[in-house]
C-alpha cells in the first residue's frame, strides 16, 4: 500500500519543470472548450471546423477524433467546474494513477502477490509514466485503455466462457478506438496474440473472444462516424491528419530515425529496465507464458511503430512500460536464483535500487531540465550527452 500511495503522490503532485502550454495541449483545450460551449450534439461541427482549418495548414494538427480523452475532460469540467486545460491535466493524472493500479493488479494475476508488489514499485517510479501524468496529453490516458485490453485478453484466454470478461474486453477495445488512432497498433498486437496462442498455448481461444475482438473496434468506429457526422467526414479528417503530418516541420525534425530509435530512447530514459528486459528475451522458454505474452505484444506493436514515417516519439511507447517491467522483474528473479536463502531479500534490494535510478532519471529529465517532448535530442541534452548549441 505504501508503494502504491507513493506512486499516486508522484503522479498527482506537480513536479515537472516545464509549466508552459504545449502545442497539442492548446488544441485539446480548444476542443474541450468547444464541447463546453456547444454540447455533445455540436461535435460534428467541431470536426467540420477541424477539416476547414487543416486544409489551410502546411503541417498536421491533432484531430478531434481522439474523442474519449476530450469527452472525459468535458465530464471532469461538469463535475468539478475546472477550466478546460486543468480538466485535461487532471484526467491525465487520474488515469496515470489508474494505470499504476491496473498494472499492479495485472502483475498479481500473472504471477502472484509478490510479483505484483515488484511491478507496482517499478511502475510507480517509471519516468515516462510520471511525465505523462504532469501534462494535458492523451498518451497516458491511451495507455490505460491499451493495458486494460491486454489484461482482459489474458483473462479471457485463462477463463474462456465468462460473459463479463468478454463484454469488458469488447468495451475496452471500443473505448480504445475512441481514444486515439494508435489503437490500430494495439489491435494488431492483440490479434497476433490470439493467432500465436495456437502454438504457444496462453489459454483457450473461444468463438466469443474472436467475435469481441472484431465487434469491439467496429463499434468504436461506428460511434466515431456518428460523432463526426458521417463516414466521409471521418475518412477526410484522418486522411488530412496523416497526409499533412509528412509536411510538418517539427515531425520531420524529431519524428524520424532508424528502426532501433525506440531502443535508444528507452536506454536513455530507463537503462536498467531495458537491459534487464532484453536479457529476459534471450533466456525465454515456452513455459514462460506471461513473458512470451508481453514480448509478442511489444514486438508486434514495435514493428509497426518503428516504420511510421515521421511518427516516432517515446510518448507513443508509454503502453510498453508495464510489459517491459514484467520482463525486467522476471529477469531479476532469474539473476538471483543462485542465492535461494537470500533471493527474496536481494530482489527487494535490487527493485529498490532500480526505483532510485528511475526517480533520478525523472529528476534529471523533467525537473532539472524542463523536458516536454520525449524526443531524442531533448533526452540527449537533458543527460548532458549533447552540449552543442
Amino acid at each position: 500500500m505504501l508503494v502504491l500511495a507513493g506512486g499516486c503522490f508522484l503522479r498527482v503532485y506537480s513536479s515537472a519543470a516545464f509549466q508552459g502550454l504545449g502545442f497539442d495541449e492548446g488544441l485539446y483545450r480548444g476542443y474541450v472548450n468547444a464541447l463546453i460551449n456547444g454540447g455533445l450534439t455540436a461535435y460534428p461541427d467541431i470536426v467540420d471546423h477541424y477539416i476547414e482549418v487543416q486544409r489551410t495548414l502546411v503541417g498536421s494538427i491533432l484531430p478531434p477524433m481522439r474523442f474519449l480523452y476530450i469527452f472525459a475532460a468535458y465530464l471532469w469540467h461538469l463535475a468539478f467546474r475546472t477550466e478546460a486545460l486543468r480538466s485535461l491535466h487532471q484526467v491525465a493524472s487520474c488515469f496515470s494513477v489508474l494505470t499504476l493500479l491496473l498494472a499492479t493488479a495485472f502483475g498479481w494475476r500473472l504471477k502472484g502477490r509478490n510479483f505484483a508488489l515488484g511491478i507496482g514499485a517499478l511502475m510507480a517510479c517509471a519516468p515516462t509514466q510520471l511525465h505523462v501524468s504532469q501534462h494535458a496529453l492523451v498518451d497516458g490516458f491511451f495507455t490505460f485503455w491499451a493495458l486494460l485490453a491486454l489484461w482482459l485478453l489474458w483473462e479471457n484466454l485463462q477463463s474462456p466462457g465468462k460473459w463479463e470478461l468478454q463484454v469488458g474486453y469488447l468495451l475496452s477495445l471500443c473505448l480504445l478506438v475512441l481514444t486515439k488512432e494508435n489503437s490500430f497498433f494495439v489491435w494488431c498486437s492483440l490479434v497476433t496474440l490470439i493467432v500465436t496462442n495456437r502454438w504457444l498455448g496462453f489459454g483457450k481461444v473461444s468463438r466469443e473472444l474472436v467475435l469481441a475482438t472484431v465487434v469491439g473496434p467496429l463499434l468504436g468506429v461506428v460511434i466515431l462516424v456518428f460523432l463526426s457526422g458521417g463516414l466521409s467526414t471521418l475518412i477526410t479528417s484522418y486522411q488530412l491528419s496523416v497526409s499533412k503530418n509528412f509536411q510538418l516541420p517539427y515531425a520531420i525534425l524529431t519524428g524520424d530515425g532508424p528502426w532501433h530509435r525506440y531502443l535508444v530512447d528507452l536506454l536513455l530514459v530507463s537503462p536498467v529496465i531495458l537491459l534487464l528486459a532484453i536479457g529476459a528475451v534471450f533466456r525465454l522458454h515456452r513455459s514462460q507464458k506471461p513473458e512470451l505474452f508481453m514480448i509478442i505484444f511489444i514486438g508486434l506493436s514495435y514493428l509497426i511503430m518503428c516504420n511510421l514515417r515521421y511518427g516516432m516519439n517515446l510518448r507513443y511507447a508509454n503502453m510498453w512500460d508495464m510489459p517491459l517491467r514484467v520482463l525486467a522483474l522476471s529477469q531479476l528473479i532469474v539473476v538471483f536464483g543462485f542465492a535461494r536463502a537470500w533471493r527474496q531479500h536481494l530482489i527487494v534490494l535490487a527493485v529498490a535500487a532500480i526505483c532510485a535510478v528511475e526517480l533520478h532519471q525523472y529528476l534529471v529529465l523533467c525537473i532539472r531540465y524542463p523536458l516536454y517532448e520525449l524526443v531524442t535530442e531533448g533526452l540527449l541534452r537533458a543527460l548532458h550527452i549533447l552540449k552543442l548549441p
